[in-house]
């Protein structure tokens, strides 16, 4: 079995990734807008969100995204996110630190980031779809490192001017390739990519 590493962003109209779920979730920066996407619901949104659960196998987590789904998740098995809550709580949870003494109280939790590229390689192996779901700093090293077999983008109709971006200043320059495209209500877009061969090619547009 070849699995797939799936990253799930929430993204404003400039590219900005940080801290969509909270005011508390991401501060660094002094990034005053935690918890935009509360302010855009979207019922499609949601149901695409829920339609890629089905096939979650596991998770891949970075350690700020790891300790707010610890904090959470367990405790909420039951009621309309018992869903989310029981799948999260079952499958497999790996955390990219380098920290060799974090603390990984949650069941099915174990620690990854001493060699990535082995260790995403294994996590193909052992799983059909393991999904990255926020963990920004993360998910801007598998892109980087071509490390991620799909980008999914819930694209919000907002712009922020600051914050930690999918693609920031000085990301490698790599071509990309359209999956599909889909609107949805409050004007959300889905997008979704994976990574193509070769490199970007340039040219004179009319030549």
């Amino acid at each position: 079995m070849t699995g797939r590493i799936i990253i799930d962003l929430f993204t404003t109209l400039d590219g900005v990734a940080q801290a969509p779920g909270g005011p508390e979730e991401d501060v660094s920066g002094e990034f005053p807008y935690g918890g935009w996407q509360a302010g855009y619901p979207s019922r499609a949104v949601g149901e695409s969100v829920m339609a890629g659960m089905q096939t979650l196998d596991a998770l891949l987590l970075g350690r700020r995204t790891y300790d707010i789904f610890a904090a959470y998740w367990p405790h909420h098995l039951d009621g309309p996110e018992g869903s989310i809550g029981r799948l999260f709580d079952r499958v497999p949870k790996y955390v990219a630190s380098r920290d060799a003494a974090i603390d990984l109280a949650w069941q099915g939790s174990r620690r990854v980031g001493d060699d990535l590229p082995a260790e995403i390689a294994a996590l193909r192996e052992r799983h059909r779809d393991v999904h990255v779901i926020g963990s920004i700093d993360l998910a801007q090293t598998l892109l980087a490192e071509q490390l991620y077999d799909e980008l999914q983008l819930w694209v919000y109709p907002v712009v922020l001017g600051r914050g930690k971006r999918v693609f920031p200043e000085g990301a490698a320059a790599h071509s990309m390739r359209l999956l599909s495209a889909e609107s949805g209500d409050g004007g959300t877009l889905l997008l979704r990519y994976a990574p193509a061969a070769g490199e970007v090619r340039t040219g004179r547009v009319g030549a």
